[in-house]
């Protein structure tokens, strides 16, 4: 870099020519000036740049993970819990990426010669908030309205609404119930004092609603007695565990009655009901470790075909997923069970069964379908892809009809639905037929028609 020339030396220099020398000299330090600005722009925007294209191959890698983790063949090993988190970890990563990619994004923007000529970023598409939820609105005006021609105020035009989602934190209280005494002041009658109201736990501090929340937390949301107990203490109610324990056992026996009541309604005033088993992890004392148990669930919900009957569900615990378990669950219903292909209910459907008449047995749709994108080949399988288009065709009739009367779905499914179900298992009793015992058992397993879907 050269030297700044020293005027001084130059004693005898014109005042023009100083003053155009002093001119020149400006005009080169604003130069200078706008060329390391532009140079520190350049340098930020590729620090930008470089930046989100890291953060891009990152987003890109939690993208893949994602899907492996969904999609991929451990996807079927993993237990639905652990999917469910494994899936909640990586769907946070990926919207914090995404947000950290905005932000460089709108720095970009910011740093551009015209930020107004920058195309603007696109709107998420807006979510609408269930009508149920109360609305608290918050009106913002203007400091001021007066209009600046002197004429008065201004006047509404108009007005732009957005919503947030809020919620109220949960808070403890102690609800104090206080029972007058009245006597007669001159002492010749007794006292009079209305009843103490009844409660679930007679002599105890929780009320109805925090019993039900602790148990709904509990078992619904699966979140253990010592963490309500820690979340309660934080909230200034240091409760022991025990006591929580306590409370959810006495509560658990007085509840028996009805649950047995629910289970009997079920049974008595319904002609048709789900019923399906899961496993459940049950503690094991002396083993350290835990147990399989299932879940029996017992359900009817007929909103899908605007029956009248309320919903309901019951779950039946047993150790096991045997037959008996199924006999004795459903002792007493007579009537149809929608299952799925599980063998544990065909004995169910025999004359020789033992409480109640034979069951009708409706298979599901779905799980005929799953069985069919299991069984397809990598390399893919055209038998498949039909009967894959020939369910959805029923699909669809189905979905033209829900929510409608009885009488109008089972018209529609006599002239529409009747013909498609016959023409696939004739089909399907053809393919199975040509499907190879050695080289595609799964798959010919899926086409042999021996439980018929309902």
């Amino acid at each position: 870099m050269s030297q700044p020339i020293d005027l001084s030396q130059f004693p005898d220099l014109p005042v023009e020519v100083l003053n155009a020398f002093a001119a020149m000299q400006f005009e080169l330090s604003v130069e200078r000036a706008a060329r390391q600005h532009e140079q520190a722009v350049v340098a930020e925007k590729d620090a930008f740049i470089s930046e989100l294209k890291e953060l891009i191959e990152k987003l890109e890698g939690q993208v893949q993970d994602y899907r492996r983790t969904k999609f991929g063949p451990k996807s079927e090993k993993l237990d639905p819990a652990q999917m469910e988190l494994a899936l909640e970890d990586l769907e946070t990563a990926i919207a914090e990426t995404q947000a950290r990619i905005a932000a460089v994004e709108e720095k970009i923007a910011a740093s551009a010669t015209d930020p107004e000529k920058a195309a603007p970023r696109k709107a998420r598409k807006a979510r609408a908030l269930p009508q149920s939820l109360p609305r608290v609105e918050r009106v913002i005006e203007p400091d001021s309205i007066a209009c600046p021609c002197g004429c008065g105020n201004m006047v509404r035009i108009g007005e732009d609404r957005t919503e947030r989602l809020d919620q109220i934190p949960a808070r403890y209280q102690v609800i104090v119930t206080i029972r007058p005494k009245y006597a007669c002041p001159k002492g010749r009658t007794g006292v009079v004092q209305a009843k103490a109201p009844a409660h679930l736990l007679e002599g105890s501090w929780p009320t109805e609603a925090l019993l039900a929340q602790i148990a709904v937390s509990k078992h619904s949301e699966h979140m253990p007695l010592n963490r309500q107990a820690a979340v309660m203490a934080r909230h200034g109610v240091p409760i022991d565990r025990t006591v929580l324990a306590d409370w959810m056992g006495r509560t658990g026996a007085l509840i028996a009655p009805v649950v047995d009541h629910m289970a009997k309604r079920l049974m008595s005033e319904s002609a048709r009901l789900y019923v399906d088993e899961t496993t459940a992890p049950v503690l094991d004392p002396g083993r350290g470790k835990t147990k399989t148990g299932y879940l029996w669930a017992v359900l009817r919900d007929d909103r899908g075909w605007s029956g009248s009957s309320p919903r309901g569900v019951v779950f039946h615990y047993r150790p096991g997923r045997k037959g008996e378990y199924a006999a004795e669950i459903l002792d007493g219903f007579n009537g149809t069970i929608q299952v799925d292909a599980y063998g544990g209910y065909s004995h169910l459907a025999t004359p020789d069964r033992v409480g109640g008449d034979p069951l009708r047995l409706a298979f599901c749709w779905a799980h005929g379908r799953r069985k069919l994108i299991k069984a397809k080949p990598k390399k893919g399988s055209p038998i498949v892809d039909e009967a894959l288009l020939r369910i959805a065709a029923l699909y669809k009739i189905e979905d033209s009809i829900r929510g409608c009367d009885p009488e109008h779905r089972r018209a529609v499914r006599q002239n529409l639905s009747s013909p498609l179900v016959d023409e696939f298992f004739t089909w399907l009793t053809a393919q199975a037929a040509r499907v190879s015992r050695k080289c595609a058992a799964p798959q010919r397993h899926s086409c042999e028609p021996g439980q018929d879907p309902a």
